[in-house]
């Protein structure tokens, strides 16, 4: 059994297909795209501006770090300095210790010197004294040109 087209039905079947195809299409075809090409350009422009947050935030890590890394060599110069600072008037001050302690022991020797030749001389006086009062006491008479 065949059946024959009905070109009338299918005229209307083909013109209504169009007609909701065009109604779609504007209503729901078209804004779903273009929501969908926004969201997806949306996404695009999110990515690119990620990459480059993190590209100024590596940029931002390195110069942090040479900042940090020029305030670590000016801090150990200055350190380096003041040790050298330090060095300097501890070598000074141990120098002019030492001098002082010189000064000290050479005026210590001269006074020893001094009150030992003294010392000496009141021995030598001393003796003689002694030798002529026991030499007169030996002798029992005062000797010649000595007073008693």
């Amino acid at each position: 059994m065949h059946i024959p087209p009905n070109w009338g039905t299918f005229g209307i079947l083909i013109v209504s297909f169009l007609v909701f195809w065009f109604i779609f299409s504007r209503t729901f075809f078209r804004p779903f795209l273009d929501l969908l090409t926004k969201r997806e350009q949306r996404f695009k422009d999110l990515s690119e501006r990620t990459e480059q947050l993190i590209k100024e935030a590596k940029a931002a890590q390195e110069e942090r770090e040479q900042r940090i890394d020029a305030v670590r060599r000016e801090a150990y110069g200055n350190r380096e300095a003041q040790r050298r600072q330090a060095e300097a008037e501890a070598s000074a001050m141990l120098e002019s210790a030492k001098a002082d302690a010189r000064a000290t022991l050479e005026r210590a020797q001269a006074r020893i010197e001094d009150e030992l030749r003294m010392a000496e001389q009141q021995l030598d006086e001393m003796g003689k004294n002694l030798a002529t009062e026991l030499a007169q006491r030996v002798l029992g008479r005062p000797l010649n040109g000595v007073p008693h």
